[in-house]
């Protein structure tokens, strides 16, 4: 079975509580709950973290390598800024998502281009929590954590 790790960056913990009309009106706790349902569906075993603090986040993504086979990650507002996260996810060398719940490149200017994003196999953005869901399939697909046989 597969294992994706999923990275909340900061603020998440402030979901459905904080500007709803970009982010939607689920918790994280309820984004979670929707994560870890689908990803029995999907055979897939997931992890979820959330993390104000850069150094956790590093940290957690440094560890991920042989103890998983994806990350979804949802950088916020380090995406923009934390080029230590785009590092361990070049150096994790296992395929990552980029999620955001909004659609970054509707909003203003400076959100439109992430340091993350060029370490990550594809980015997903504007779906509220459903984002996190083909984050999912698109790791459970993709050529990278397909199982290898060579028998």
């Amino acid at each position: 079975m597969k294992r994706i790790l999923v990275i909340h960056g900061p603020n998440l913990n402030m979901l459905g509580r904080r500007e709803t009309s970009h982010y939607g009106t689920q918790t994280l706790s309820e984004v979670d709950a929707g994560i870890r349902a689908k990803s029995g569906e999907l055979g897939l075993e997931v992890a979820c973290i959330q993390s104000d603090d850069e150094a956790v986040i590093v940290r957690a993504i440094q560890e991920s390598r042989g103890q998983f086979d994806g990350i979804i990650i949802n950088p916020a507002g380090f995406g923009y800024s934390s080029v230590a996260i785009r590092d361990a996810l070049i150096l994790a060398g296992i395929p990552a998502v980029e999620v955001h719940l909004s659609n970054i490149h509707a909003r203003e200017p400076f959100r439109r281009h992430t340091l993350t994003a060029p370490a990550c196999i594809g980015q997903i953005c504007g779906f509220k929590g459903t984002g996190y869901i083909l984050a999912m399939i698109a790791l459970r697909d993709h050529p990278a954590t397909q199982d290898v046989r060579t028998d």
